[in-house]
């Protein structure tokens, strides 16, 4: 009987979930919104879940290993996909069970040792990488800087001035999720704002191939995340980048901020050194702080929620606080679908 599994609400059902999961060599996830599983005399033998878009936590008893039962799985969570109208999904699963998933018409998009990144549907990687060539500028020295910037702060624009100076051209990638308290658009205008000063820097989205709830999940939960999972998920993440984006672009050089504050964002700054080696640059540049304390953006939100608007002003760059604050006075911060604020 295939049926839908209430983690949490129903324990036994919960605990034979972890317990497959475990069998199979899976890490227990529980960032999923949907979840099902096939029983056999209500024993659990095959389980499935989706988070937004994207199929994971796919596995099948030892004793029952068949593909017919993880097509049933499978097939049943893309009828859900498809009945919330989403006709572009993805699969994260271990490298070994990728041929289950490619006969499903699905097409692996990365691959690391422990995971596998699969995808069906449209707009694909394909698109996403036609977008990069279009957006593909001359030069040498070409450097990228992935940011969230939410918002984006005086710590943020240190750092562009910093990689725009040592390139011939600088990619500004803005991460598409919409998991933040600034929505992608108004990210992406803060940052076009910033880009706007310079004749040699392009500002790109992310879409689900950077930073996304696809490539890295856990770095939207920070302090909350698991982090072997989000080590992981980090390799994931960085080789996305290091052998698909960054050859579209030639890029050489990927500058970030040094992490005192965050565990996840350190272990994806490790991550990525591991993963480009010799090939990217991996340019680690000192925080910006100010009377000893870091600029973050958490301290800009922490700000925006005390209403303490002269904090404000003097973290974020002028040209920003107007974006900042006429975001916040609509009140269009008080009531975002599935968002989590303090991201």
């Amino acid at each position: 009987m295939l049926k839908r599994i209430w983690l949490g609400l129903n324990q036994t059902e919960t605990q034979q979930w972890q317990a497959l999961l475990e069998q199979a060599g899976l890490a227990v996830d529980w960032q999923v919104d949907y979840t099902i599983g096939l029983f056999e005399n209500k024993q659990l033998i095959a389980t499935g879940s989706v988070y937004a878009n994207i199929i994971k936590c796919v596995a099948v008893s030892n004793q029952q290993q068949s593909q017919n039962l993880l097509t049933q799985v499978v097939q049943a969570l893309l009828d859900d996909l498809e009945a919330n109208q989403q006709t572009h999904s993805f699969v994260y699963t271990k490298p070994g069970t990728a041929d289950y998933f490619t006969a499903l018409g699905f097409k692996a998009i990365v691959t690391t040792k422990q995971v596998i990144v699969l995808e069906r549907g449209f707009p694909n990687l394909n698109d996403y990488r036609q977008q990069l060539r279009q957006a593909k500028q001359a030069g040498q020295r070409i450097g990228a800087i992935v940011l969230n910037a939410n918002p984006l702060t005086i710590g943020h624009e240190h750092l562009i001035q910093t990689a725009v100076q040592a390139s011939d051209h600088l990619y500004l990638f803005v991460v598409s999720e919409e998991r933040s308290l600034f929505s992608a658009q108004e990210r992406l205008a803060m940052v076009q704002q910033i880009a706007n000063k310079y004749t040699n820097v392009t500002v790109l989205p992310t879409n689900q191939y950077l930073v996304s709830s696809m490539t890295f999940p856990n770095y939207f939960l920070k302090d909350r995340a698991d982090q072997n999972l989000a080590r992981v998920q980090a390799e994931v993440d960085a080789t996305l980048f290091a052998k698909v984006i960054a050859p579209e672009l030639a890029i050489t050089t990927r500058w970030v901020g040094e992490e005192p504050l965050s565990p996840v964002t350190a272990i994806y700054n490790q991550q990525m050194a591991h993963v480009f080696g010799t090939a990217i640059q991996l340019q680690i540049m000192p925080r910006l702080a100010i009377a000893g304390q870091v600029v973050s953006a958490t301290r800009v939100r922490t700000a925006i929620k005390a209403q303490d608007w002269s904090q404000v002003a003097q973290l974020v760059p002028k040209e920003i606080y107007p974006i900042v604050k006429g975001s916040i006075d609509d009140g269009i911060k008080t009531n975002r679908n599935g968002r989590h604020h303090g991201i």
